[in-house]
């Protein structure tokens, strides 16, 4: 995987969105949140990064797995601040459907590293 790639500029364009959010978050008191939302969805684009010069095929496999594993996580904490009106609808389903788009791209890959993988063995 380039890093020019399109996965790596979504994810690195989700993660110049989170840090606003973040930011917004961390100026209503929302501490948790906003570390906890900083680290999931920044990680899935430093991830990515590392997979760009992963070492083997296990690595790489181990480094999109984490990004996808990120991508639920951050799902996870923006559907807590929309229930807990920290973010809007609009907000949310905007920054939701781009983590989902996201996350299924990593899906596809890390289906296509196993195919590879089965036929290798």
């Amino acid at each position: 995987m380039k890093k020019d790639n399109l996965t790596y500029q979504k994810a690195y364009n989700f993660a110049v969105r989170i840090v606003r959010v973040s930011q917004f978050m961390a100026e209503r008191r929302a501490f948790v949140l906003s570390n906890q939302i900083l680290k999931s969805g920044t990680s899935i684009g430093a991830n990515i990064s590392e997979a760009n010069r992963a070492i083997s095929d296990a690595d790489f496999s181990a480094k999109i797995s984490i990004a996808y594993k990120e991508t639920l996580e951050t799902k996870f904490w923006l559907s807590l601040m929309k229930d807990t009106d920290y973010l809007t609808s609009r907000q949310f389903e905007s920054l939701h459907r781009d983590a989902d788009e996201i996350g299924k791209i990593l899906f596809a890959i890390l289906r296509k590293m196993r195919i590879k993988k089965r036929r290798e063995n």
